[in-house]
C-alpha cells in the first residue's frame, strides 16, 4: 500500500480549488488518476508525489501531478532518475515520462528510448490505449527495457530474444525496435563513412579533371601553333614554287637569248664553245703533267693528236665556212 502521506497529498491536490489547482477537470479522470498513482507508488516506493506548472512544446500552460525519484534497474547499474507527468488528458493520452541525468551520469549518445534531453519515448508509450495501458505497466516496462539498455552506458544489447514463451509481446517489440535503431545506426555510420571516402574520390577526381583540361589546354594551343607553322611554311612553299616558276622561264628565255639568230651566229658561238671545250682540255693536261698523274711522254702523246690536229683543222675550216656563208 502507497504510504499515508501519499495518499494525503494527492487527496488534498486533486480536491483543490483554488487558482493553482490541477487541470483534471473530469471526476472520473481525478478518481482514475488517483487509483492508478497509488498502484504505482505501492510497487515503487521510491517514487514521490508533486505538481507543478508544466510547459508543452506548443507553449501551452498546465498544472500537472508527476511522480518523482529513482528506479533500480540492475544491482551493476546505477540508479536512474525518473519523472513521471500524468497528461491533463490521461488516461487517453500517455503520460509525459523524462530521465534526469547528472554531471556523472549522461545519457550516452544515439540511444534507441532517451533522446539527450531525457525525453523518453518506448514502444509501450506510443502504442499506448486505455484501458490496456496503464502507469504501472508503463514503469515495470521501462524497468525492464533498460535492464536491458541503461540510459548511462553504450551498450549493444538485443543479441537474442530467447524462446518466444519467455517474453511478452510487449519486451519483444522493445527488444525488435533496439535492434532497428543499433542496426540503422551502424548502416548510418557506414554509410557516413562511405560518403567520406566518397567525397575525397571525388575530390581526387576534380584534381584529375582539372590536370587533365590543363594537359588539353596544352595540347590544344600545341596543336595550334603547328597549324600556323604548317601555314606559314604552307606560305612559304608557294612563295618558293611561284619563285621557281618565274625563274626557270627567265633561264629558258636566258637559254634561248644565247642561240644564233642566223647561221653566221650559230657558227660564230660553235666556235667559241669549241675554243673553250679545247682550252679546258688543255688546263686539264697541264694539271696532270703538273701534279704527276701523267709522264711527259703521255702528255705529248695526248696533246698533239687531241688538240693540234682538231685545232689546225678547225683553224682552217671556220674562215672557209665564213666567208661561204657570207657570200651566200
Amino acid at each position: 500500500m502507497a504510504p499515508q502521506s501519499s495518499i494525503q497529498f494527492l487527496d488534498m491536490a486533486l480536491d483543490s480549488n483554488s487558482r493553482f489547482s490541477l487541470s483534471y477537470t473530469d471526476p472520473d479522470q481525478r478518481w482514475l488518476i488517483r487509483k492508478h498513482l497509488l498502484s504505482l507508488l505501492h510497487e515503487f516506493p521510491a517514487l514521490k508525489l508533486s505538481f507543478d506548472t508544466f510547459i508543452h512544446n506548443d507553449g501551452t500552460n498546465v498544472n500537472l501531478l508527476y511522480a518523482g525519484g529513482v528506479i533500480r534497474v540492475s544491482s551493476s547499474t546505477p540508479l536512474i532518475p525518473l519523472t513521471v507527468w500524468i497528461h491533463q488528458d490521461y488516461p487517453h493520452l500517455p503520460p509525459i515520462v523524462y530521465i534526469s541525468p547528472d554531471s556523472t551520469n549522461l545519457i550516452h549518445p544515439d540511444h534507441p528510448f532517451v533522446d539527450q534531453s531525457g525525453s523518453v519515448m518506448c514502444p509501450y508509450l506510443i502504442t499506448w490505449v486505455f484501458p490496456e495501458s496503464n502507469l504501472l505497466d508503463l514503469t515495470r516496462n521501462l524497468v525492464k527495457l533498460f535492464a536491458q539498455d541503461h540510459p548511462f552506458f553504450c551498450s549493444s544489447p538485443y543479441i537474442s530474444f530467447g524462446h518466444p514463451s519467455m517474453v511478452s509481446k510487449m519486451e519483444a517489440l522493445d527488444r525488435l525496435v533496439g535492434s532497428i535503431h543499433y542496426d540503422m545506426k551502424a548502416h548510418q555510420a557506414q554509410f557516413e563513412e562511405d560518403m567520406e571516402n566518397l567525397s575525397v574520390a571525388q575530390i581526387e577526381m576534380v584534381e584529375r579533371v582539372d590536370v587533365a583540361t590543363s594537359i588539353l589546354i596544352g595540347l590544344d594551343n600545341e596543336r595550334c601553333g603547328l597549324k600556323n607553322r604548317v601555314k606559314e611554311w604552307t606560305e612559304k612553299a608557294d612563295v618558293m614554287m611561284n619563285w621557281l616558276k618565274v625563274y626557270n622561264t627567265k633561264v629558258d628565255e636566258m637559254r634561248d637569248g644565247f642561240e644564233g639568230a642566223d647561221e653566221v651566229s650559230k657558227m660564230v658561238i660553235s666556235r667559241l664553245a669549241k675554243d673553250k671545250a679545247v682550252e679546258d682540255l688543255m688546263y686539264a693536261l697541264d694539271k696532270a703533267l703538273e701534279e704527276g698523274i701523267v709522264t711527259f711522254e703521255v702528255y705529248i702523246r695526248c696533246y698533239q693528236p687531241q688538240i693540234v690536229r682538231p685545232l689546225a683543222i678547225h683553224l682552217l675550216e671556220e674562215p672557209t665556212r665564213l666567208e661561204t656563208i657570207q657570200r651566200d
